[in-house]
């Protein structure tokens, strides 16, 4: 679930370790608190945006490509002698052509006819070149008139059809530029959701054990007690994360210490190759503690070539219907593993030390973006039991862990070499969701 956790944590062994580490830049976003705004979106609102946005620009992509074959089918047809308009448009300017030449035949015999009249002699022939005139006149009117209704009709016949061929690039227009302009609102969408998944800090969020000896003789067995508090001002769902490494131990190399977790009907043990997420909690409200019990065995050949150094790291991860990644503070406690029969008489409990290096978490994966528990509000399938200790009784043991939590030597593409060998931790951003 929390890959870039994980991989902060193994770094964190590194460190513990005469080795050299090549680490990326912190994965938290900037701010040590993140303030929930009444008008703020969810996570899940976000991404449904991301979603309806590109359905949306891929919608618009095939309307575009639709609206440009059937404009061109359209003007293609509108091209054709055949189709009704350009009949009708070819049909009117025939008419009106015929038309025109009517007039000029009847414009033409007028000219005769006054002509005519002009060189008539005596009143007989005046008489009948007057009436050949009058009755050319007339014929010249009437062509006019079918001239003047040609002409209408063969420009109400173009307009037509020029109308349909604007009708259908108008019709194309529509959706001509809907692809760019949903582009431009899918982009935008992507950018919110994934400045949402930027991994965000609350400091309010704590991790402490107590119980953990700064001397630990081999072959013993130590009660330590992780209590997480969420000392923010957010409902949040949890998953604390655990890891105890033995300086100089390699990956895959048998270890010192076995370590376990209740889930309150019993008693879980750790893979102890990696961190691992614990006691996953749904909900856990502002002000809430949750208690895990964790027993930590120690092999009685421990410390046989001398002290040993060791530390364990506590941190807690979580998310809500914001931020799907929600990080506390880490906290390393380091101890000594003595010999089996030392005497270390009255031993302090381990410190909690500074966060420092160890919480730089490079690469992490965020919480709630790959196949591990979903945002507060949203059912978990995992089983749950009750916790113990002070605070609100709760769900924070769980059986298991996440699934996402595999080998840190393949995990995001890192590849880690614990003990006397080089660290090189390889960030690669896992990008989450698809936009």
């Amino acid at each position: 679930m929390k890959l870039r956790r994980s991989l902060a944590m193994a770094a964190a062994v590194a460190v513990a370790t005469p080795v050299a580490l090549f680490a990326a830049s912190p994965a938290l976003a900037a701010g040590t608190s993140v303030t929930q705004t009444q008008n703020q979106p969810t996570y899940a609102e976000l991404a449904q945006a991301v979603d309806d946005a590109k359905k949306a620009y891929e919608d618009a992509v095939i309307a575009k490509e639709e609206g440009q074959k059937k404009v061109q089918e359209t003007l293609r047809a509108l091209d054709s002698d055949t189709h009704p308009l350009k009949a009708a448009a070819l049909a009117a300017a025939e008419e009106a052509k015929e038309a025109s030449a009517a007039q000029a035949a009847a414009d033409k015999a007028v000219t005769e006819a006054e002509a005519a009249l002009e060189a008539a002699e005596g009143d007989t022939e005046k008489a009948e070149a007057r009436q050949a005139l009058e009755a050319a006149e007339s014929v010249l009117a009437g062509a006019v008139e079918a001239k003047r209704k040609a002409d209408t009709a063969a420009e109400k016949a173009g307009t037509a059809l020029d109308d349909a061929r604007v009708a259908a690039a108008r019709e194309y227009s529509l959706v001509q530029n809907a692809p760019a302009e949903t582009l431009k609102v899918k982009k935008a969408a992507e950018e919110a959701l994934a400045a949402a998944k930027e991994c965000v800090r609350e400091d309010g969020l704590t991790s402490l054990a107590t119980g953990l000896p700064s001397k630990v003789v081999a072959g013993s067995t130590t009660d330590i007690t992780l209590r997480v508090t969420n000392g923010t001002a957010r409902t949040l769902t949890v998953d604390p994360l655990v890891f105890f490494h033995v300086e100089g131990e390699g990956k895959g190399a048998e270890g010192a210490l076995t370590v376990e977790w209740s889930n309150g009907s019993g008693w879980q043990t750790l893979d102890g190759t990696g961190p691992e997420q614990i006691a996953h909690v749904d909900a856990m409200k502002p002000g809430e503690q949750r208690e895990v019990k964790l027993r930590m065995k120690v092999d009685s050949a421990a410390g046989a070539a001398g002290a040993a150094d060791a530390f364990a790291l506590f941190a807690a991860d979580a998310s809500d219907v914001y931020n799907p990644c929600v990080l506390g503070p880490m906290k390393r406690y380091d101890f000594q593993l003595l010999p089996a029969g030392s005497k270390p008489g009255p031993a302090e409990e381990a410190k909690p030390g500074l966060p420092g290096d160890d919480d730089t978490r490079p690469g992490a994966a965020k919480p709630g973006t790959e196949a591990g528990h979903s945002a507060q509000g949203e059912s978990s399938k995992k089983p749950t039991a009750t916790g113990t200790g002070t605070g609100t009784a709760g769900n924070l043991a769980e059986t298991g862990t996440s699934p996402a939590m595999a080998s840190i030597a393949l995990a995001g593409g890192v590849t880690l070499a614990l003990g006397a060998g080089a660290v090189i931790t390889v960030r690669r951003r896992k990008a989450t969701g698809t936009a």
